[in-house]
């Protein structure tokens, strides 16, 4: 795990405590050097959602990680469920594409 891919992961943990959070790094998908650090796939399960549209839960995120996104982080494949929403999904999510400009 990279040094972005860990501040991210200590944010998230941080803020939504004991649910569950995963970060992929999926920068080799992309056109850029190895090891860029720049594209991350993000599941968030979190009863904090509750209540809470998807474009809301987005905002979260978008918050909390910030300081990422003004820096080193290009992109971000966001998806944020309940424990609810996520039993539903058999715990799974979609795979992200490969960007047309990967090299």
């Amino acid at each position: 795990m990279g040094p972005v891919q860990h501040a991210i992961a200590v944010k998230l943990q941080s803020f939504f405590g004991e649910d569950y959070v995963s970060i992929s790094d999926e920068s080799h998908m992309h056109s850029g050097p190895p090891d860029t650090e720049s594209h991350f796939n993000v599941v968030v399960v979190s009863d904090q959602f509750d209540d809470l549209r998807l474009v809301r839960r987005h905002q979260l995120i978008y918050g909390l990680l910030s300081k990422e996104l003004a820096g080193p982080v290009h992109a971000l494949a966001l998806h944020t469920y309940t424990l609810k929403e996520w039993r539903a999904k058999a715990k799974t999510t979609p795979e992200s594409p490969n960007c047309l400009g990967a090299s």
